[in-house]
């Protein structure tokens, strides 16, 4: 496979970090302050709504805020972190749960929703709080668990025959350490019946150093088939470093997915659609879904009305070749599995 050369993105808005800064580093110098992205973006300080960041705080990575345009209220990628007055609105069919998680989080820092495979909170926190986040109510506190509980959780999926499938999530499971990490995925290797470990994350989108020396050493050196599904709604986001970050993965084996959420004023045009598709096949990643958004209290500014996004599904299955085109799909709750919106 061709080795891929990134250009490093110039920081147009901020000071960029200094090229030792670690990804712990990084992580921990997040912007939290609705004023501070402002003034590094050149914004008003009005334009950020300070009532919904107290609802649900406000944190960028400094490296995703200089992948922004300055002084563009509009940018897709600020869309998605800017903390907006509307998300005070009440709105009829939107809660705080509405994928109904709850009635399927009975273990610890488990989630059992599909035949199968199960999906672990293997963190309580992100790099990115998104404003459409359908987990941006959920109890972290409840299902933040040391290494003994987790023993005890895994034990209950060692007993359970018909799972082949764990999946790592949270928050995002690479906010945590490659000690716990590489420690945790051990234990889920000595199931006999699980066959496959599966990563949903933004890190290496929002901070690609994320995927280091250390990473790739965990995630090659086991016996499951590992994939990463990604998250990325916008072409803008696809950077020269995560360009980067995907290659290396690539030759670790790794298998690289790609979810994006339809969202209102940030992917809601074909034209968009389509150069993401193709954006990310360049960077070894393949196109999965493009969900409708899920009903979370806060995130309704956002919707794109069924019909909008079908017309923009077909349009996608005019202009790409099949295997570019994401399955566009809602989860339901209490459906055995994601409803396709065909």
């Amino acid at each position: 496979m061709p080795s891929v050369e990134p250009t490093k993105i110039q920081y147009t808005n901020i000071a960029s970090q200094p090229s030792t800064a670690s990804w712990q580093q990084q992580l921990g110098d997040l912007i939290r302050s609705p004023q501070e992205l402002s003034e590094l973006l050149d914004l008003k300080v009005e334009d950020l709504s300070a009532a919904a960041d107290k609802l649900f705080e406000l944190r960028v990575p400094r490296f995703f805020a200089g992948l922004m345009k300055k002084g563009d209220l509009n940018d897709p990628l600020l869309q998605q972190v800017l903390p907006a007055a509307a998300e005070l609105n009440k709105v009829d069919g939107f809660s705080a749960d509405p994928l109904k998680e709850s009635g399927f989080n009975n273990s610890p820092g488990l989630i059992h929703k599909y035949h199968g495979r199960v999906l672990l909170i293997a963190a309580n926190q992100c790099a990115i709080n998104c404003r459409y986040c359908f987990r941006r109510h959920f109890p972290y506190q409840d299902n933040h668990l040391g290494r003994d509980q987790w023993l005890s959780t895994l034990e209950s999926i060692s007993k359970d025959s018909s799972i082949s499938e764990v999946i790592l999530s949270g928050g995002d499971p690479l906010a945590q350490s490659d000690k716990q990490l590489k420690w945790l995925t051990e234990q889920i290797q000595q199931i006999p019946h699980v066959k496959r470990l599966r990563l949903h994350t933004r890190l290496p989108v929002v901070l690609p150093d994320r995927i280091n020396d250390e990473c790739l050493n965990w995630l090659k050196d086991q016996r499951l088939q590992t994939s990463i599904v990604l998250h990325i709604n916008h072409p803008q986001e696809i950077s020269p470093e995560l360009i980067s970050a995907c290659s290396r993965l690539k030759e670790a084996g790794i298998r690289l997915f790609n979810q994006s959420v339809l969202l209102k004023g940030v992917n809601d045009n074909v034209d968009v659609l389509a150069q993401l598709s193709e954006d990310l096949f360049t960077a070894w990643i393949q196109p999965y879904y493009l969900h409708q958004l899920d009903h979370v209290a806060g995130a309704a500014h956002f919707l794109v009305d069924d019909s909008h996004a079908k017309a923009l599904y077909h349009q996608l299955r005019a202009q790409l070749p099949g295997y570019l085109v994401p399955l566009l799909t809602q989860e339901i709750a209490g459906k055995s599995a994601k409803t396709p919106l065909l």
